[in-house]
C-alpha cells in the first residue's frame, strides 16, 4: 500500500507529451472502457499497449489494476499512465450512510471526513477517480436518485458540495490517499419530469442558474478536477450535445478548465434522443459540444479519426480534450509515480478500517431523523422489559448498504437486532420476527408476529423499501410501503401496544396512513455498515438524534413536487375558500424541510441585529440565544432563513442562508451568530442576470423551515 506523494511534472512537460502523441494515442486518452466482469482481457491489454485507452471504469481488483498500469507505463510507446475510476459515492469498503442521509446531518465537517475515509480506502486498491459527489438538487421524491442527492435546497447542497470535494481531493491530489472528484450530473438532471428517471427536463434558464447550478459552482470553486455531463434531454437538448452549456457556460462564463466526461453510453444515446442521425454523427456532436471523454460506448475510438479526415472535427478540439486529460493525470502525480505492486499491508489496512468504522458510526448516528416522539416514547425506558422487533429489516444486512455500495460486504453490516440486543438493559427480552415474507407483495399470515407483539410492552417495526427501489432507474409512481409491510404495520398498530416505526429508504415514503397511530418514527434511510450499532445507541438513549430533513416529506404523491421555498401566490387562502388549494388535501407537507426532533427541547430567543440596515459593502450580524430546556444533553441544528418580500421578480417565501450546530447540556445557553452580506441577498432576474436589489428583508432563526423567530432589516444602495 503506497504512502508517499508524487510530485507532478511541469505543465510544459505535459504539453511536450501531447506534442509527441500521434492521433491514435490522442484519441485513446479520450476513451474510457469498462472491462466485462471487472477483468482484463487479452484484447484490452493490447489496446493499452497501443495507447488506445486512457482510463478504465469498474476495475477494482488491485492485481488487475497493477497489471494494466504496468502495461501502460512500461510497454506503450509514450508510457502514459492510465486512470482508474469507480463510483465511490458513500464509501468503498466501509459503507457510510447514503448521501441523502448524510445530508440530514447537515454537517460539512462530517461529510469531509466521510469523503476522505472513502478516498483512502479506494486509493489503496489503485482507484484514482470517483464519479462523485452527485449534486443534483431534487424536489420530487418519486425520483430514485434522491438517494444519491443532497436534497432540495441549493444552499445546503452547495455547503455539502464543498465538503465532498475537500474530502475526496484534499490539498494535494498527488497524495496516494486521495481521489479526483467528479461532481455530476451537469446540470439539471434532478428536475426530470414526473420524477421518472431518464425522462426529459424542461426548466427555465433562470431556475437552472438559481437552483441547480450553485452546488456545481461551489464544487468548481473548491477545485473539482472533473465533471460528468447529464445524459437526459434538458430543454430538448442533452448536455452531451449542448455547446452552450459545456462551452459557453462552463468554459467561458464559469471559467472552469477540467475534463468533462459523458455518462455511461451517453454519446451513443444521442441517436436515441433524436439528436444524431447515427453513431458517427453522435461522436462529432459530442466532442464539438465539449465532451472530452467518452464513457463506455467506444465510439470515439471508432469514429474520431474518420471525422477528423472529413473535416467535421478539428485536431485542435481533440488536442484541447487530451490536454485536459493529461493535466488531470499529472495532478494525480501519475507521470512521476513508478507502478508498484498494489499489495495491501494488512496491519495498516486494518487500522484504516478500524478508524473508518468509527467515522461510519458517527455518520450513521447523525443521519437519523426523529420525526415523531409522542409521550416521550423514545428513548426506550428501562421499565420496558419486553420488546418485539418485527419487520423485514430486523435481521437484514445487505439492504442496509443502500444503492451504489461499491465493494461493501453485507456480511459486515451490524443488524438492527444485534444493535438492540447489545444496548438493551440486562434482562430485557427482545423477540425478533420478520413478520412478512421479506419484500414480496401479496397477503401473508401475521399471526406469529401479532402474538409476539401483543405479549410485549413495546413494538419496534423495522420497515421500508429495498435498496434497489432507490437509486438509478428506480423511480416510483407511488411512495407507499410494499403491500405486505403496509398490512403488517396496520396490523401492529391495531394491537394497541406502542409502536416505534423505523423507516429504511432512499427517499421520503408515504407515512400518511399510519402516522396518527404511530407513537414514534425514526427516518433511518440506509445507514451502511454501522446500522445496528447506531440505532441501538439511539433507541436506548446513548445518543440523542439531531438529524434534520434535507427534503420535504409530502402527505401524498398528489402534492409532488413539494418544497419549502415556494413562491407566494396571487390568491392566498381566505375565509371565502377552503384553507387548502386542493379540495381533498392540505397544501402543507407532512414534515417540512429542516425538520427533526430531539430527545430534549430547545428555546430560541428573538434574533438581534448589529444594525437595522446595511449597504452593499457591509455585513449584517445576526445573533440569537439557544437554550436546552429539556433534561438530556442534545445537539441542535440552527437554521437561518430570509425572505425578500418585494423584488423585480417574485421571490420564495423563505430561503436557507445559514446552518450552525450547537451542543448544549440541560439548562445550558449559548449565543449563535450568523453573518450575511448583500451577496447572500442576490438572485437571478428575469433576464438570467445575477442581481442585488435594495429593500426590506425578513429573516428567521429556527429549528426548521416552518418555525422560527423573526426580525427584519433594510438593504440600501
Amino acid at each position: 500500500m503506497p504512502s508517499s506523494s508524487f510530485k507532478p511534472i511541469a505543465p510544459s512537460d505535459v504539453r511536450a507529451i501531447l506534442s509527441r502523441m500521434n492521433l491514435e494515442e490522442k484519441i485513446g486518452q479520450l476513451v474510457q472502457l469498462s472491462p466485462k466482469d471487472g477483468m482484463l482481457s487479452e484484447e484490452l491489454k493490447t489496446l493499452i499497449q497501443k495507447g488506445k485507452v486512457g482510463s478504465f471504469l469498474n476495475l477494482t481488483d488491485p492485481s488487475q489494476i497493477e497489471e494494466a498500469q504496468r502495461i501502460a507505463s512500461h510497454k506503450s510507446r509514450l508510457h502514459i499512465p492510465l486512470l482508474f475510476a469507480f463510483d465511490v459515492l458513500h464509501g468503498f469498503k466501509t459503507i457510510f450512510p447514503i448521501p441523502i442521509a448524510l445530508a440530514s446531518s447537515m454537517d460539512a465537517e462530517l461529510i469531509e471526513q466521510v469523503a476522505r475515509a472513502s478516498a483512502k480506502e479506494a486509493r489503496a486498491f489503485g482507484i484514482h477517480w470517483t464519479f462523485a459527489p452527485m449534486l443534483d438538487v431534487c424536489r420530487d421524491p418519486r425520483w430514485g436518485r434522491v438517494a444519491e442527492s443532497p436534497g432540495e435546497d441549493p444552499f445546503l447542497a452547495s455547503l455539502l458540495s464543498s465538503a465532498w470535494i475537500k474530502g475526496f481531493q484534499g490539498t494535494n491530489l498527488s497524495s496516494s490517499s486521495l481521489l479526483a472528484a467528479c461532481p455530476k450530473h451537469f446540470v439539471g438532471y434532478g428536475a426530470v419530469e414526473g420524477g421518472r428517471d431518464y425522462n426529459s427536463v424542461t426548466i427555465s434558464y433562470r431556475l437552472l442558474q438559481e437552483i441547480y447550478l450553485p452546488p456545481f459552482l461551489q464544487a468548481f470553486k473548491q477545485g473539482a478536477f472533473a465533471t460528468m455531463a447529464a445524459f437526459v434531454a434538458i430543454n430538448g437538448l442533452p448536455p452531451a450535445a449542448n455547446s452552450q452549456l459545456l462551452k459557453d457556460l462552463l468554459r467561458k462564463d464559469i471559467g472552469w478548465e477540467g475534463p468533462v466526461i459523458s455518462d455511461w453510453n451517453a454519446v451513443r444515446e444521442l441517436v436515441h434522443h433524436g439528436i444524431a442521425e447515427n453513431e458517427k454523427a453522435a461522436v462529432a456532436i459530442a466532442i464539438n459540444s465539449g465532451i472530452d471523454i467518452d464513457m463506455a460506448s467506444g465510439l470515439y475510438s471508432q469514429y474520431l479519426e474518420e471525422l477528423l479526415k472529413e473535416g467535421k472535427v478539428k485536431e485542435e478540439t481533440i488536442d484541447d480534450a487530451v490536454q485536459r486529460v493529461l493535466t488531470l493525470k499529472n495532478k494525480l502525480g501519475l507521470f512521476t509515480q513508478e507502478p508498484h505492486p498494489l499489495k495491501i499491508d494488512q496491519n495498516r489496512w486494518q487500522t484504516i478500517l478500524k478508524t473508518n468504522k468509527q467515522i461510519a458510526l458517527e455518520a450513521a448516528k447523525k443521519s437519523v431523523v426523529l420525526l415523531k416522539n409522542e409521550d416521550g416514547l423514545l428513548p426506550i425506558a428501562p421499565s420496558i422489559r419486553s420488546i418485539a422487533l418485527i419487520g423485514p429489516f430486523s435481521e437484514e444486512r445487505k439492504e442496509h448498504l443502500g444503492p451504489w455500495s461499491a465493494i461493501g460486504d453485507g456480511n459486515e453490516v451490524i443488524t438492527l437486532a444485534e444493535g438492540l440486543k447489545r444496548y438493551a438493559p440486562r434482562g430485557t427480552k427482545i423477540n425478533v420476527v420478520e413478520g412478512c415474507n421479506r419484500f414480496r407483495h401479496g397477503t401473508v399470515d401475521y399471526q406469529q408476529a401479532l402474538k409476539i407483539a401483543q405479549s410485549s410492552q413495546l413494538i419496534v417495526a423495522a420497515v421500508g423499501e429495498k435498496a434497489n427501489m432507490s437509486g438509478e432507474a428506480a423511480s416510483r409512481a407511488f411512495l407507499d410501503f410494499p403491500t405486505q409491510q403496509q398490512q403488517l404495520i396496520e396490523a401492529l398498530l391495531e394491537t394497541k401496544v406502542p409502536v416505534v416505526l423505523i423507516v429504511f429508504s432512499g427517499r421520503p415514503l408515504d407515512l400518511s396512513r399510519i402516522i396518527a397511530k404511530t407513537k414514534a418514527i425514526l427516518q433511518a434511510w440506509f445507514l451502511g455498515t454501522e446500522t445496528g450499532e447506531a440505532l441501538g445507541q439511539i433507541l436506548f438513549g446513548l445518543y440523542n438524534p439531531s438529524g434534520k430533513l434535507p427534503i420535504t416529506f409530502p402527505r401524498s404523491v398528489g402534492q409532488i413536487p413539494i418544497y419549502y421555498a415556494q413562491l407566494p401566490t396571487g390568491r392566498p387562502a381566505n375565509r371565502s375558500f377552503p384553507s387548502s388549494r386542493y379540495i381533498d388535501q392540505s397544501t402543507t407537507p407532512l414534515f417540512p424541510f429542516g425538520y427533526g426532533l430531539s430527545y430534549t427541547t430547545f428555546h430560541y430567543s428573538f434574533p438581534t441585529l448589529n444594525r437595522s440596515r446595511i449597504n452593499y459593502h457591509q455585513t449584517l450580524e445576526i445573533q440569537t440565544e439557544i437554550e436546552n430546556t429539556g433534561t438530556v444533553p442534545g445537539e441542535e441544528i440552527v437554521q437561518l432563513y430570509i425572505r425578500d418580500p418585494v423584488a423585480s421578480i417574485s421571490r420564495p417565501l423563505k430561503e436557507l442562508k445559514g446552518i450552525q450546530r450547537v451542543f448544549l447540556n440541560p439548562g445550558e445557553k449559548q449565543k449563535i451568530k450568523f453573518t450575511i452580506s448583500s451577496e447572500d441577498l442576490a438572485f437571478i432576474d428575469y433576464e438570467g442576470k445575477r442581481k442585488i436589489e435594495p429593500g426590506r428583508f425578513f429573516l428567521w432563526v429556527g429549528p426548521n423551515s416552518t418555525e422560527g423567530k423573526r426580525a427584519q432589516f433594510d438593504l440600501i444602495p
